[in-house]
């Protein structure tokens, strides 16, 4: 499903589409940095705010874009401060944007590496057994304005509440492309997105402190591979052998193991930078001992670091999370096999943190207004 909003958003825009908007409109080029300092700099939310733009090309682009493409639904913060903004978007779409937070030691909260989880679809069309982001299907992708500025939410609103954020940088330290959707299946946005926050004249963030995270689309890993962005790849792995995948992950049929590992090695040699295999482990289905054997060797085989993450419970799915010593013993494996490694213990539990959650049970509660 394609959607085709009344007015584009100035977020969708680089330096040099706008420039040449403008001078098509018979403004001055250098109009577009400043335009994109007030965007991305001073984050103003509204026309007016941009002062020193002349009356007339405030109301160009009044006329012919809008700001913000989405608007915060629900802000809710866990007891282990974990963030998450239900965001609406102009069909009335729901999608979801995270941002976790990890003390350091010696550091206030506010202090703290900060990580933002951003949405790149509504839904998922990949089907994943144990997730919540595709329980109501695929819906759309979502375009680049309604990915950056889930990011610029989020700015702002740290922005307001810590000493840290200067109006120059982001206000987190990591950015990842882990929340609903399939980051590969919507690649085109994908990149121009990276390169919008990557920009000078953008948010002026690091690729490789960028993750993209992929279910195992490995032509597009491939692809991404030579595209010239510098991120970092995250495998959401999530089983070690085919039949593991095969069960709870159906891309697997299309894309086996001995299809995605070459790939994925193919995109760490040509970066040179370590890979990071995600597992979540559920009980019964892949948290034996014989997995985390057969997971050492896909570690060591590309160079991989391994993140273990207790299932999150979604209502409604089968799924369980292994008790702790079920999870210490399979990490176990790991690090006596000198496998880089940790395990994620639960984060955002109380606010339906696990990818989709929220965005189900509030479109479930608007089902059941109507």
């Amino acid at each position: 499903m394609r959607f085709s909003p009344q007015k584009p958003s100035l977020f969708g825009e680089t330096l040099d589409s706008l420039t040449g908007q403008l001078e098509a409109a018979d403004f001055k080029g250098f109009r577009a940095k400043q335009i994109m300092d007030w965007l991305y700099k001073k984050r103003v939310d509204s026309w007016d705010g941009m002062t020193n733009l002349p009356k007339d090309l405030r109301a160009w682009l009044d006329a012919s874009f809008i700001l913000y493409p989405t608007a915060p639904v629900i802000d809710k913060r866990s007891d282990d401060v974990t963030q998450k903004l239900l965001l609406e978007l102009e069909d009335k779409s729901l999608i979801e944007t995270v941002l976790i937070r990890a003390p350091q030691k010696g550091v206030g909260q506010e202090d703290s590496r900060k990580t933002v989880c951003v949405s790149i679809q509504v839904g998922c069309a990949y089907g994943c057994k144990f997730c919540a982001s595709g329980l109501a299907g695929f819906r759309r992708n979502l375009m680049t304005a309604e990915v950056v500025s889930q990011l610029m939410h989020i700015c702002r609103r740290e922005d307001a509440h810590t000493e840290r954020a200067r109006a120059e940088l982001a206000s987190f330290d990591n950015i990842v492309f882990m929340g609903m959707g399939e980051p590969l299946a919507n690649y085109d946005t994908l990149v121009r997105t990276v390169r919008i926050l990557n920009a000078e004249w953008g948010l002026n963030f690091g690729a490789r402190r960028i993750t993209v995270s992929t279910s195992g689309l490995a032509p597009q890993i491939l692809q991404l591979a030579e595209e010239g962005v510098a991120v970092r790849l995250a495998i959401s792995l999530h089983g070690a052998t085919n039949a593991v995948r095969d069960q709870i992950m159906p891309v697997n049929k299309r894309y086996p193991l001995e299809t995605l590992i070459p790939a994925a090695k193919a995109f760490q040699q040509r970066h040179g930078r370590m890979l990071t295999l995600e597992f979540i482990l559920i009980e019964g289905v892949n948290d034996s001992l014989d997995q985390a054997r057969e997971l050492t060797k896909i570690a060591h085989e590309l160079h991989a670091h391994v993140n273990c993450i207790p299932y999150n419970t979604v209502a409604g799915l089968p799924w369980k999370r292994p008790s702790i010593r079920r999870q210490d013993a399979f990490v176990d494996v790991l690090r006596k096999a000198k496998v880089s490694c940790t395990i994620r213990r639960e984060k955002g539990h109380d606010i339906e943190a696990a990818c989709g959650q929220l965005r189900l049970k509030t479109e479930e509660n608007r089902a059941k207004a109507v």
